[in-house]
């Protein structure tokens, strides 16, 4: 009679290693998963406001995470300050940014002068990363503050976004490139001729609200807000409490289909 080791053992032999290696397959993605908790853990604690302020690229990055309409709320709440535009500022495309403004102006003035809009070029290649082009264009509703040529610049440079309290053309190339601006709406006009360059990073209305050079910019579907820079953190930790509070009451209301159990429960409305 054979050995029955030897008898077994080409049969054992696969099934043993299927078994070594679907534990060793379960232990690795086990310890991925626990990898994963982790590093959710760690990315959501909350941080403060003395380490918001000592990394900025970390705050700005965060904003890019909150909704507009949570950091309205929390300036409201905060300061009882309106710092929203209107709904005269629509997107050429759906988007979401957020970065730091670069403020430019440009007055109203019949010329022939070929310089009188150098500055506003300058600006643009004064930018970079992270950098949102905020323009005030004097009575500008009918008049393009920037076209193609200025948003591939801009998209070139790694600009966030633009926010053109005036029109804007040349929307299929914008549209092409990805470059998201919020504007009074498409005209075909042009500055040149009509306008001269006001300054760079300095105060400007924009839809009314004042914004100034180094102000935090957060666009999305719902609108664009403006932050001021020196309670950027504490409005962007508010937000962040608004946000997470918000969405948790989506499944909650989904499962009890009550919109009143879940502001009872949550306190957010």
């Amino acid at each position: 009679m054979k050995n029955m080791s030897t008898f077994w053992a080409p049969w054992f032999r696969p099934i043993f290693s299927r078994w070594r290696f679907g534990s060793a397959t379960l232990a690795l993605a086990a310890a991925v998963s626990l990898l994963a908790v982790v590093s959710v853990l760690l990315a959501d604690t909350p941080k403060t406001v003395a380490q918001y302020n000592a990394d900025p690229a970390a705050m700005l990055e965060a904003y890019r995470h909150v909704e507009a309409a949570s950091v309205s709320d929390a300036i409201e709440q905060l300061f009882h300050q309106k710092r929203y535009m209107s709904h005269r500022m629509q997107s050429v495309f759906p988007t979401k940014f957020a970065g730091t403004a670069l403020t430019v102006k440009l007055v109203k003035q019949e010329n022939q002068d070929s310089e009188a809009l150098s500055g506003m070029l300058k600006a643009i290649d004064s930018g970079g990363s992270g950098s949102v082009y905020v323009m005030q264009v004097e009575d500008g509703a009918d008049i393009a503050g920037m076209g193609g040529l200025m948003g591939t610049a801009m998209f070139s440079r790694g600009f966030a976004g633009a926010v053109i309290d005036g029109g804007v053309r040349d929307i299929p190339q914008l549209k092409r490139i990805g470059f998201p601006v919020y504007s009074t709406g498409p005209v075909p006009s042009t500055s040149v001729g009509h306008y001269r360059f006001g300054g760079v990073n300095v105060p400007v209305d924009c839809d009314g609200v004042k914004v100034n050079a180094n102000d935090i910019v957060v666009a999305d579907q719902d609108g664009v807000v403006v932050v001021p820079r020196d309670h950027a953190a504490e409005v962007l930790i508010k937000a962040q409490q608004l946000d997470n509070s918000e969405h948790s009451m989506y499944p909650f209301i989904e499962k009890f289909h009550s919109i009143t159990e879940a502001v009872k429960q949550f306190g957010r409305i």
